[in-house]
């Protein structure tokens, strides 16, 4: 029987919580497809993963390319793209069909942190407004797409960084997002890891460097210097 969504994780060494996360897509395996889009990770992620996902897909490294890559080995005709550190809610994939048979073409998720920090949620209400106000989604909020829709708008541009806001305003030209009030819960790791204002002081350069035309692959160098 052919899936209801297709499920296209991209990966680069998650060794450390792989199983986990995949763990808790289980269930949704009797009508989803999860594939695996690895791009060359080092710690054995691709083996972890292997037993618990449908495929697992190589790839040239960079999310981008990993999720167009992913996207060209599907089945279903809805995409759901999740990063590796996003947990989806259980009724997740109800929600994008019902999304979807009522017109919407694309969206996207409200979301949290896995944090009991209250800054935390102050970030995540930040974000959940912009997002809706914008019709811009990032990646954390798992988005969702008919195929048509993905195709119709090139799929993500090969860029090293903002993949996931400037594959929105592709598709802002074709229809308004479907701003889910579900969350989906995020890993607030990299945000404790280097410490919540440099993070936040960071993205907010880096996309406004972007929107001001930088090179992707120039803050894409700034970015992960910072990790």
């Amino acid at each position: 029987m052919k899936p209801a969504i297709s499920i296209i994780i991209p990966v680069l060494n998650e060794a450390g919580q792989i199983n986990s996360r995949l763990q808790v897509l289980q269930p949704l395996r009797k009508h989803c497809q999860v594939l695996l889009v690895d791009g060359g990770s080092t710690d054995g992620s691709p083996l972890i993963a292997e037993p618990l996902v449908d495929r697992v897909l190589y790839s040239l490294p960079g999310r981008a390319r990993q999720m167009n890559y992913g996207a060209s080995q599907v089945e279903a005709g809805l995409l759901l793209f999740l990063h590796a550190d996003t947990l989806l809610s259980e009724n997740a994939i109800d929600l994008i069909v019902k999304a979807v048979a009522e017109g919407f073409s694309w969206g996207r998720f409200d979301v949290r942190f896995d944090s009991s920090e209250p800054v935390f949620k102050v970030i995540a209400f930040m974000m959940n407004w912009r997002s809706r106000l914008t019709a811009i989604a990032t990646g954390d909020q798992a988005m969702f797409m008919t195929r048509k829709a993905f195709h119709d708008v090139g799929g993500f541009p090969d860029i090293e960084l903002m993949e996931d806001i400037a594959i929105s305003t592709r598709l802002k030209n074709i229809g308004k997002p479907c701003c889910l009030h579900e969350k989906v819960v995020t890993s607030a790791r990299r945000w404790q890891r280097q410490g919540i204002a440099k993070t936040i002081l960071l993205m907010w350069r880096l996309r406004l460097a972007y929107f001001l035309g930088a090179d992707p692959a120039a803050l894409a160098q700034r970015y992960y210097r910072s990790h």
